[in-house]
């Protein structure tokens, strides 16, 4: 897929990106920001009590939810350990119209740049509290021996089973538990039933829960 996506303002003023040949958008147009705290940040990062929290993220996209997680506030006094997998990296021509960071003094915007300039396939320090790992691949064929540690939870957020079928199928989300610690989350913004009987297949104990607006469901799934 070649990935030549087009700026697009959501109803919460922030941008999502609209890919023509997929005919698919990254965010909701109802709000990207909403959407990504709604689902990534607080439904799903906030359930994790540990000091230390590891992160693998199924599509780095525009760096929003790895934004939303760097900069938020629960995440100050902890250690964040962030893995990220991205089959189609954006080029820093788009990353640097993207409106995410508008609403932060220079210091944030620096952070959102710091996340994309990150050099890939390598450990980044963004902060003395964040590391950053950026894996350029796809999950279909993904090394998982890549993912040395299991993870506390997983931010999957490929595009739509309709859109790209391969990235939800039984086999990964089978890969996904084994990559999770144990009372570990997983947390998406699809609410499809095949998709559910998929994480409870795995062995994951999933729950419907209120989506973001726009949608009225969503998943998360816990070990």
């Amino acid at each position: 897929m070649s990935v030549s996506p087009e700026i697009i303002l959501t109803a919460d003023g922030s941008h999502t990106l609209f890919v023509p040949e997929l005919d698919e958008h990254y965010h909701s147009v109802n709000g990207a920001i909403q959407e990504s705290t709604h689902i990534f940040i607080n439904i799903g990062l906030h359930q994790v009590q540990k000091e230390t929290i590891r992160i693998f993220e199924v599509g780095f996209g525009t760096g929003l939810n790895a934004f939303l997680t760097l900069t938020d506030e629960y995440t100050k006094e902890k250690t964040i350990h962030y893995t990220a997998i991205e089959a189609y990296p954006l080029p820093l021509e788009i990353i640097t119209k993207l409106n995410y960071a508008e609403q932060y003094p220079t210091s944030g915007q620096l952070l959102f740049q710091g996340l994309h300039k990150a050099e890939w396939d390598k450990v980044v320090k963004i902060t003395p509290y964040f590391r950053l790992k950026k894996l350029t691949g796809d999950l279909t064929s993904f090394d998982y021996n890549l993912i040395e540690e299991s993870v506390d939870i997983i931010y999957f957020d490929a595009f739509a089973p309709d859109k790209q079928p391969d990235m939800w199928t039984q086999d990964i989300f089978d890969r996904m538990y084994a990559i999770t610690a144990p009372q570990g989350v997983l947390v998406t913004y699809c609410a499809k039933g095949s998709v559910r009987r998929m994480m409870q297949q795995a062995g994951y104990k999933v729950e419907r829960l209120p989506g973001p607006p726009g949608k009225r469901e969503m998943l998360r799934a816990t070990k």
